[in-house]
């Protein structure tokens, strides 16, 4: 077990929550309100764009951070690595964690920053890079990991699935050493660390959905933007029963790897994007629903957030407490699925 800790947790949510009837006004599009819910579960969400907030991947990773940093009651200068989790960065370069470096701590520091880019995996793999870099290197004290999410930025007009799926947000994990007890409001750190991460990758398949337009490939031209081929795109439809596949397998092997019971796990935090299917992996596995973070209802898909988001919502619901064994599961497009399990 690598003897580190969960010292605060922070979100940020642009704007007031938007229902779905509003997104259809709002974004002038069509979709089957009660077949989204019933399936999905998504009912709400918060989007920048359509309340007209300008406010951008930046924005939110800071604040998010800002309010990670305040529940760990510790200063932007105590940060000594700063990892941001995202398939839809500020910009191509510079790494949106440059960005947000100067903003917390405005100079020149020695600190490593750097962005994972693993679509909705990228927490996961943030999550467990952050860990390991900080059990690596003794001079590393603190670890802010920032999972965020803008792809309605690059939503195209009249794409209902888009509209009705994607949400913004950002949520933020600050992780400190056990061994130098920061200054928490929790005082009890006897229990807590974390135990390991299991990934799969399959970049075969590649072409199902994502931003494909502003890298080297497919620069951005007039004629792609009279076409109508630019933002996120769909390129054919993803398998529904993927994720239920994919992940109780790689669950139980992480469990079974780190000598960890599935009933002894007191909180599952997977991929928010589909209830029915959480619900179904859930059964696979045989665990209680009460069990698994579902957040969907109130912040739509935030992607790359979506785990620290809901897993925030479970500590604030107080579903989740110290010492308790929490796994999160996050599938990414492209393809990759992370596991982390841990004791917070």
């Amino acid at each position: 077990m690598i003897n580190t800790k969960i010292i605060g947790t922070g979100v940020y949510l642009p704007g007031k929550p938007i229902s779905n009837e509003e997104v259809k006004k709002l974004a002038n599009v069509e979709f089957d309100s009660d077949r989204l819910e019933n399936n999905t579960g998504i009912k709400y969400r918060h989007i920048a764009r359509l309340r007209q907030i300008q406010e951008t991947t930046a924005d939110f990773a800071e604040k998010a951070a800002m309010n990670a940093l305040s529940d760990a009651r510790i200063s932007a200068d105590d940060i000594d690595l700063i990892i941001v989790a995202t398939d839809t960065p500020e910009y191509i370069s510079p790494a949106t964690s440059l960005l947000l470096q100067g903003r917390l701590q405005k100079r020149q520091n020695r600190i490593m920053s750097f962005d994972v880019g693993s679509s909705c995996a990228s927490f996961s793999v943030a999550f467990d890079t952050a860990n390991r870099i900080l059990y690596a290197n003794e001079t590393f004290k603190h670890a802010l990991v920032v999972g965020v999410y803008n792809m309605p930025a690059y939503i195209r007009e009249k794409d209902s699935f888009g509209w009705s799926i994607f949400a913004d947000g950002a949520g933020a994990f600050v992780i400190g050493k056990e061994d130098i007890k920061p200054k928490s409001k929790d005082a009890e750190y006897s229990s807590s660390g974390y135990l390991d991460g299991e990934f799969v990758t399959d970049g075969t398949q590649w072409n199902f959905l994502g931003v494909y337009t502003g890298g080297t490939k497919k620069p951005v031209t007039h004629e792609l933007l009279d076409k109508g081929t630019y933002g996120f795109e769909l390129l054919q439809k993803m398998p529904g029963d993927r994720n239920i596949k994919l992940w109780p397998g790689i669950i139980e092997s992480l469990c079974k790897r780190a000598g960890v019971a599935l009933d002894s796990i007191n909180c599952y935090v997977m991929t928010q994007i589909n209830k029915s299917v959480i619900l179904e992996v859930m059964k696979i596995l045989g665990q209680p629903v009460e069990k698994a973070a579902l957040t969907m209802d109130k912040y739509g898909y935030t992607g790359s957030a979506c785990v620290p988001i809901a897993f925030n919502e479970m500590i604030k619901q107080n579903k989740v407490k110290r010492g308790d064994k929490v796994l999160f599961c996050a599938s990414g497009a492209g393809l990759e699925v992370g596991t982390n399990l841990f004791i917070y």
